[in-house]
């Protein structure tokens, strides 16, 4: 939803579990996120629907009802052909279009001539298919909607996912059981690294860095003047090095050596540095090049907040290991099965929460003095320590000053680069669950 949220998070991936349709589209759980893909297999077998929506073929697709292999760069044409058949055919939700979400109106009248017809030859899938996959999902009682970097990661991937947006909330698939949309994120620590404010343009909980209140707000409560100017992103970073403008690093549980894009460049520009310090718990790819290596402790072994996209087993650790377990720094409770998206461990850390953390309404009331040792249930939007979050979220409206969500319509945009008589290949990428080590002879 425009504005709400980093990532448009509204439920816990095993809300699935109460879904009639499951959607996923840009993504490979198998591989990528194979827990989650259990939950989406154990649905399929109970009978809900999976519509599995990929430009490559993969394993989740034999569990699928409805396998949709459409063309490279064509999300917002096979898209808008579904919103073209929810619109015209009049199976969108009205009451809930007329009480939650703005813009429907123009998003009617953009969509008018995405007939599946028309994007058929653009997309590949046939009208048919788009029509039935249009119908069974405005119809379904509770569908939800997955979708990994293979939607967010195109120079279209924000009007990708508006198009999915758009869909759950005109067909009022949001804030129940079973509803929703779940940005599966591409690895761990991206989502809680974000709400922390590693994100070069924001401060904690997405506030803008160049937002002169704002900044005021953080300032006041950190006790420093802080930069106006946004920072580097991560390939600006590797273009700065090469510039000669960054000469030294220090990376902290991350391995560009292996995970940015354009592998050579980014090893060169690691291996230009004058100094870097590394800390991980793995000696990674990007270690090879450090002057520094330092030890570091995995999540269980600290105290601090920690986010996760789904909720701890229902038993605790069993025999003497409970008992060792309360002796040292992270405490579980079983039977604690309040779902939710981020998990804080509030004893001594709860003062780190309120210096480092979140200004808003919500996390923001989590100060010194106010929470007990226990974990606090959060998920998507933090709440007050006595009101837990809730698996579902947005059951009420979005937190925008009306109340109602926001839709945007995409335009239909090509690909930067398309296949030539040059160039006739496109190269898709993805993650693997596991790969062939060959022995050296």
């Amino acid at each position: 939803m425009e504005g709400v949220g980093s990532a448009a998070v509204t439920a816990t991936f095993n809300e699935c579990k109460n879904s009639d349709v499951i959607v996923v589209i840009g993504a490979n759980p198998t591989e990528n996120h194979p827990v989650a893909a259990t939950f989406f297999k154990q649905a399929a077998k109970r009978g809900a629907k999976l519509v599995v929506i990929d430009p490559r073929g993969q394993t989740l697709k034999r569990h699928a009802w409805q396998t949709l292999q459409f063309r490279n760069g064509t999300d917002v044409a096979m898209l808008n052909a579904m919103l073209n058949v929810i619109v015209t055919e009049k199976l969108y939700d009205q009451q809930y279009v007329q009480t939650y979400v703005e813009g429907f109106a123009q998003l009617a009248d953009h969509v008018k001539d995405f007939t599946p017809e028309e994007m058929a030859p653009i997309c590949g899938i046939e009208p048919d298919v788009l029509r039935l996959v249009a119908r069974t999902y405005a119809r379904a009682e509770s569908a939800i909607i997955f979708w990994g970097m293979g939607v967010s990661q195109h120079t279209h991937g924000t009007d990708n996912a508006r198009c999915l947006i758009a869909l759950a909330l005109i067909c009022g698939h949001v804030g129940r059981p079973g509803t929703g949309l779940h940005p599966l994120r591409g690895q761990n620590n991206v989502q809680g690294a974000s709400d922390a404010g590693l994100v070069p343009m924001f401060y904690p909980d997405y506030k803008p860095v160049n937002d002169p209140l704002v900044r005021a707000q953080y300032e006041a409560a950190w006790g420093m003047a802080l930069d106006p100017k946004p920072g580097l992103t991560v390939v600006e970073i590797v273009n700065a090095i090469h510039a000669d403008q960054v000469k030294g690093m220090y990376i902290l549980g991350e391995n560009p050596a292996m995970s940015d894009p354009d592998l050579n460049h980014a090893r060169q520009a690691i291996a230009h540095l004058q100094h870097l310090v590394v800390q991980d718990i793995f000696f990674t790819r990007t270690a090879w090049h450090a002057d520094v290596i330092l030890p570091a402790s995995a999540w269980p072994e600290k105290d601090g907040t920690v986010t996760n996209t789904k909720p701890s087993g229902a038993d605790g650790p069993p025999g003497a290991a409970a008992a060792r377990r309360h002796q040292g720094r992270l405490v579980d409770h079983p039977g604690d099965r309040a779902p939710h998206r981020a998990r804080l461990e509030l004893r001594s850390p709860e003062r780190d929460l309120y210096r480092d953390g979140f200004l808003d309404a919500g996390a923001g009331q989590l100060s010194p003095g106010t929470v007990s040792p226990r974990r606090i249930q959060l998920l998507i939007r933090p709440t007050r320590p006595t009101k837990p979050g809730h698996d579902v979220v947005f059951s009420d409206g979005f937190p925008r000053p009306n109340g109602m969500a926001k839709l945007v319509a995409a335009k239909l945009t090509p690909p930067d680069e398309e296949p030539d008589s040059e160039f006739p290949f496109i190269l898709t990428t993805g993650r693997q669950l596991e790969t062939l080590a060959i022995p050296a002879r």
